[in-house]
């Protein structure tokens, strides 16, 4: 149903396309057929349409005059970029030149070598950085090396880390990680080295699930690293096994999660709660002209509501571990939460992420049916913002827990996850349990990741509607 309307928006936003011209002056050449796709792509449905002069509606009077401006752009991506808001404001809108790549990555289907790392600047410096290993992916060849969390890597390939290498240097399929001891803040290289090779990999998001026992308390425990739709019925069944167990407490663990599927999340908040069925989970509001074709033809879609029919807890507090990385669908659940139950941060500020995008194809219905065979581009452009059932949705500067829960990682006590004493989760056990033993305190600003692993791909860190 989704599609049909699409599909009657498109003909209704081109209306000076349509009138007095003949069929010859509306030939797009087939060198700009790309281009054209682009620029109605986005005239169409990016979220700050009327933001920028070269999309408005009455920017060109017909096809050709449209034709001449395409000229002056090399390529779709150059286009693209020009036609984009300030990338202060719109910092997630992709454009790739193989759409079955951009599928991949928005459903966790990659080239990867299994190392999740994260960023950091080496003390006392703004260009010099090192890494170091968040987690190892099961399945992958990281996870047959002498590779595991916590450990420390300065080079590539013997080529030190800085602020301009590091995107060029983790291309390579293959590399070798030159890794180093964290000594007091100092990084020494300790000769040792480990070298990886990329396949393809599929990640489950589902990384730890467990049950805590603690007195009356049966903690669920939830280390989730990715919104991904296909793995909806495992997240399902992960909540059934919680209540079997009795589960009377949930950490939501989202510290490396930046993202997916608005429906997922939806669902993800649907199993936490179980008691708001068919009430507004969140709303969602696009560019003016997309919002005012949906109120007046089909309100109900701009809302997402919570899923019946799914294994719910039924809780009315949650808490949930999070750090910069977290971001995007994360964010929903724990903005789109707080209307109903307790959400309890715990951890670091979010990324700040309350947009969303859609996959549009070159085709009548920018969907992938009918799709131009000539070529494979497609966008991923931010189409829409997500708010919660009040209207609530303006956090682009993060989400942040209380003073007394924030925390950082720490080299020094990383900790095993899903351990209970592992530090965030220590944390979110003894308010569960009230035990009254002092939080773990590490706030250092400056220690904290200025990239990972899937901030350097920005599509891994989208919100996406399927539309």
């Amino acid at each position: 149903m989704k599609k049909l309307i699409f599909f009657f928006l498109i003909l209704i936003s081109f209306p000076l396309f349509n009138s007095c011209e003949d069929n010859d002056d509306n030939l797009v050449p087939s060198e700009l057929e790309i281009n054209d796709f682009v620029w109605k792509g986005m005239n169409l449905y990016y979220l700050w349409q009327a933001d920028v002069p070269d999309l408005a509606d009455d920017r060109f009077a017909n096809q050709p005059e449209l034709n001449a401006f395409l000229k002056t752009y090399d390529s779709p991506v150059s286009l693209f970029n020009h036609l984009r808001v300030n990338n202060t404001i719109d910092r997630f809108s992709v454009i790739y030149s193989d759409y079955t790549v951009l599928e991949g990555v928005l459903t966790g289907n990659t080239k990867n070598n299994g190392v999740d790392y994260g960023l950091k600047y080496k003390p006392g410096s703004t260009t010099e950085i090192f890494g170091w290993v968040r987690y190892i992916i099961p399945n992958s060849d990281a996870s047959t090396k002498d590779i595991q969390r916590g450990d420390i890597f300065y080079a590539i390939n013997g080529t030190p880390l800085t602020v301009d290498n590091y995107r060029t240097l983790f291309a390579n399929d293959t590399y070798t990680l030159n890794l180093a001891d964290y000594n007091g803040g100092n990084i020494t290289p300790n000769g040792q080295s480990v070298t990886l090779t990329k396949t393809e990999l599929a990640e489950n998001p589902i990384f730890i699930n467990t049950v805590i026992n603690q007195g009356t308390h049966n903690i669920g425990y939830l280390m989730y690293n990715g919104f991904y739709s296909a793995y909806d019925s495992q997240l399902n069944d992960v909540f059934g096994n919680f209540i079997s167990q009795n589960v009377t407490d949930l950490v939501l663990d989202l510290r490396y999660n930046s993202g997916g599927s608005v429906a997922t999340a939806t669902k993800l908040a649907s199993m936490i709660t179980g008691q708001f069925t068919g009430q507004i989970f969140a709303k969602e509001q696009w560019n003016a002209k997309v919002q005012a074709y949906y109120e007046s033809n089909n309100p109900n879609s701009l809302l997402n509501k919570f899923y019946s029919g799914l294994n719910g807890l039924n809780l009315n507090k949650v808490y949930v571990l999070t750090s910069t990385s977290t971001a995007s669908a994360s964010e929903l659940v724990i903005n789109c939460l707080k209307p109903y139950i307790q959400v309890v941060q715990i951890g670091d500020t979010t990324t700040g992420k309350n947009v969303g995008s859609i996959t549009l194809y070159d085709s009548p219905t920018y969907t992938k049916t009918d799709v131009n065979p000539s070529h494979k581009y497609a966008m991923q452009p931010i189409v829409l913002k997500v708010v919660d059932k009040n209207g609530f949705g303006d956090y682009t500067a993060g989400i942040s827990p209380e003073l007394s829960n924030k925390y950082i990682e720490n080299f020094d006590d990383m900790g095993i996850l899903g351990n209970p004493s592992e530090p965030l989760l220590s944390r979110a056990i003894n308010l569960i349990i009230a035990s009254g033993k002092p939080a773990a305190v590490y706030y250092d600003i400056s220690k904290r990741d200025f990239a990972d692993c899937k901030s350097i791909n920005p599509l891994r860190t989208e919100m996406y509607v399927n539309k």
